[in-house]
């Protein structure tokens, strides 16, 4: 089953409407003309999007939707942390693709808009196909909980410093079937090349960054299902975490090392929401084996296995800096 709330037509028309607006205001005023965003800027707007987000979640929701309770609200939030603390990972790859294609600081913000854009939709067919699936299917879940135990388990032993932009299938198509210039054309995406058309490299990193999102999704919207089954607060969720990357990345993509236990982290993370969905899968009926966890339960254990990643990589990224600034005030010719 998918919940009690009263969902309406309107309800998804006006908050799809209410992003267009705001991706129309972010692009056609604010950011209208190319320049390097600073980490001031860039803080300022997370701190936007986390305000609006938790606002949704705790204050509008529950005014617009009939039968929102405390417990959606819980829900959203702890949705919404999990699409959150998963989109930081995908924050360095993305550091990693622009350093790949050398892509000037003041395209990056147009790169990522465009991106954002098309995750979106791409995220919600698949909300839209899982949810569909899991209604029909509610077995599924079973499945949903190991493939996140499995990738958890993977996320471990993998290296995002290791990610080959140019063995990308989609890319090495593009560049297979169409013309592509060898130099960046402003912010265009397309130009004109002897004449005909023809793609900027600009264009293929938008392709490598919309690739590299979809493969994350496949990770990221089976676990919100380990939280809600209800599709408005699976899609509302994810888009605001979305909507909030453009500018975590620019916050977050000069402080990698400050975050080096990150993916260890949301490995654990994983594992937990794959763990609960196994052992109390959202609509099945009741078992002997089935430990019900409450949403505010879950809330807690992300929210202090995240911190506790963070805390500890900032401990150890201090450390290693005071040790080489002894190193260098010492002459140890050893030291960088």
């Amino acid at each position: 089953m998918l919940g009690v709330i009263q969902i309406t037509p309107w309800h998804w028309a006006g908050f799809i409407l209410c992003v267009l607006f705001f991706l129309a205001l972010d692009l056609g005023v604010f950011h209208r003309r190319a320049h390097v965003v600073k980490f001031k800027e860039a803080f300022a707007w997370t701190a936007l999007w986390v305000t609006l987000s938790l606002g949704f979640g705790m204050l509008l929701a529950p005014i617009i939707v009939d039968g929102w309770t405390r417990h959606e609200t819980v829900e959203f939030v702890t949705g919404y942390i999990i699409e959150l603390s998963l989109s930081m990972d995908n924050v360095f790859v993305i550091a990693l693709i622009f350093a790949y294609f050398r892509v000037p600081n003041e395209y990056q913000h147009r790169v990522l808009f465009w991106g954002i854009l098309g995750a979106l939709i791409m995220r919600g067919v698949m909300i839209a196909a899982g949810a569909a699936l899991v209604q029909r299917f509610t077995w599924t879940l079973y499945l949903f909980g190991a493939f996140l135990i499995y990738t958890g388990g993977k996320m471990l032993f993998v290296d995002d410093s290791a990610v080959k932009p140019e063995k990308n299938p989609v890319l090495r198509f593009a560049r297979k079937f169409f013309p592509v210039t060898g130099e960046f054309s402003g912010q265009r995406f397309t130009t004109r090349l002897d004449g005909r058309f023809a793609f900027t490299p600009l264009a293929l990193v938008l392709l490598v960054v919309e690739t590299t999102d979809l493969v994350f999704a496949v990770d990221s919207i089976p676990a919100i299902f380990g939280v809600t089954t209800k599709r408005f607060i699976i899609f509302t969720s994810n888009v605001f975490a979305i909507l909030g990357l453009r500018s975590l990345y620019f916050v977050l993509a000069g402080a990698i090392d400050y975050f080096r236990y990150l993916k260890v982290g949301l490995s654990f993370v994983l594992v937990f929401i794959g763990a609960k969905m196994l052992v109390d899968p959202h609509g099945q009926p009741e078992k002997w084996f089935q430990v019900e966890i409450p949403s505010s339960v879950s809330l807690l254990v992300v929210v202090a296995i995240i911190i506790t990643s963070m805390a500890l990589s900032i401990t150890a990224a201090r450390r290693e800096k005071e040790a080489n600034h002894r190193k260098s005030e010492s002459g140890d010719p050893e030291s960088p």
